[in-house]
C-alpha cells in the first residue's frame, strides 16, 4: 500500500506567483533557484489548502514509504486482470520498465496505477496469455486494454493521468525533447558497443552529446532546463552504464563534463527516480555478465 503522502520537487523559474492547491500533505519539499535574485515566499491567503508560490512547474513524486510487492512468477496466481484498476507491469531490474515507475511515481500515481512486478526469469505463464502476448515488460493495462513500449509509455502515463505535467509547453523546448528522444537508440548503442570492445570511442562520443545537450538551457540541470520525460528516458541507462565504465573501462563519464556530473546529482534528489533505483553493484555484476565476458 502506497503512503498517502507525496513529495514535491518545485523548480521556481518566474518571477511571478501562481496559485497552487494543495490536495496531500507534503512529506518532503525540495527547491531549485534559476534566479537566486528572486526569494522564495511561502504565504498562506486564507485558505489553509492555498498557498502562493512563485513557480511554474510541479513535480510529484511518491513518498519512499511505498511497500513494493515481490515480483510475481510462474509459481504466482494472477491479479485481478481488467477489473478497472490500472497495472503497470514492471521487471525492478529493468531499466524500460523503470521508465514507466519513474514516470507513474513523478505523476503522484501510486494511489492509482498498480505496480505489478514480473519476475523475467520465471515468467509466469499468464502473463503472456492473458495480459501482453509480446510478453515483455513494461506494460500498461487501462480502460481495458494493454499497451506496451517504455517510451510510449511514459507519454501515455503523461497524457493520460493526472498530476503535474512532464513535458513542456514551450515549443522550442518540446522540439529540443523529440530530438533527444529519438537521439536515444543512437546514445544507446554507441555506449553499448563500447561496452563490448576495447575502445570506448563511441562512448566517449556519446556522453560528449549528452553533454551538449544539457548546455542547451540554462534554467535548470535537466535536459529541457526542468525536469521532463527525457530525463525519464535515459536515466535508467546512464544509472547502468556509469558503474561499469568507471569500474571495468577506468572511465569516469563525469570527468571534464560539468554539466552531465550536475544532472546526475540533481537526479539523485528527485525520490520518484532514487526509490527505482537498484544497487549499482548489482548493475555492475549484470554488466559484466552481460559484456564483459564476450571480450
Amino acid at each position: 500500500m502506497a503512503a498517502s503522502s507525496i513529495g514535491y520537487q518545485i523548480h521556481i523559474n518566474v518571477n511571478s506567483p501562481i496559485l497552487l492547491p494543495l490536495r496531500t500533505n507534503f512529506s518532503s519539499l525540495s527547491f531549485t533557484f534559476s534566479n537566486a535574485k528572486y526569494p522564495l515566499k511561502w504565504n498562506h491567503i486564507g485558505c489553509p489548502n492555498i498557498c502562493a508560490l512563485p513557480a511554474v512547474s510541479i513535480m510529484a513524486s511518491g513518498s519512499s514509504r511505498e511497500m513494493l510487492p515481490p515480483a510475481l512468477d510462474s509459481s504466482s496466481e494472477p491479479p485481478a486482470i481488467f477489473d478497472g484498476t490500472p497495472k503497470l507491469y514492471i521487471s525492478y531490474s529493468c531499466p524500460y520498465a523503470q521508465r514507466t515507475w519513474i514516470a507513474r511515481n513523478c505523476k503522484g500515481l501510486q494511489e492509482e496505477i498498480k505496480l505489478v512486478p514480473i519476475d523475467l526469469k520465471n515468467r509466469p505463464d499468464w502473463y503472456k496469455e492473458k495480459v501482453y502476448p509480446a510478453n515483455k515488460v513494461p506494460s500498461l493495462e487501462h480502460n481495458n486494454e494493454v499497451k506496451g513500449e517504455s517510451m510510449d509509455l511514459i507519454r501515455y502515463i503523461d497524457s493520460n493521468f493526472e498530476g503535474p505535467s512532464l513535458f513542456p509547453d514551450d515549443p522550442s523546448k518540446r522540439e529540443f525533447a523529440e530530438e533527444l528522444l529519438s537521439y536515444f537508440d543512437s546514445f544507446y548503442k554507441a555506449v553499448v558497443s563500447s561496452l563490448k570492445e576495447d575502445k570506448i570511442n563511441d562512448a566517449i562520443a556519446a556522453f560528449d552529446s549528452i553533454e551538449t545537450a544539457l548546455s542547451k538551457f540554462v534554467d535548470g540541470s535537466f535536459f529541457l532546463g526542468s525536469f521532463s520525460l527525457v530525463d525519464i528516458a535515459y536515466a535508467p541507462f546512464i544509472e547502468r552504464f556509469q558503474p561499469f565504465l568507471l569500474e571495468v573501462k577506468n572511465y569516469d563519464i563525469t570527468t571534464g563534463r560539468t554539466k552531465l556530473a550536475a544532472w546526475i546529482k540533481e537526479m539523485n534528489q528527485i525520490e520518484g527516480y532514487t526509490v527505482t533505483k537498484c544497487d549499482p553493484k548489482e548493475h555492475l555484476e549484470n554488466y559484466k555478465r552481460r559484456f564483459l565476458y564476450q571480450l
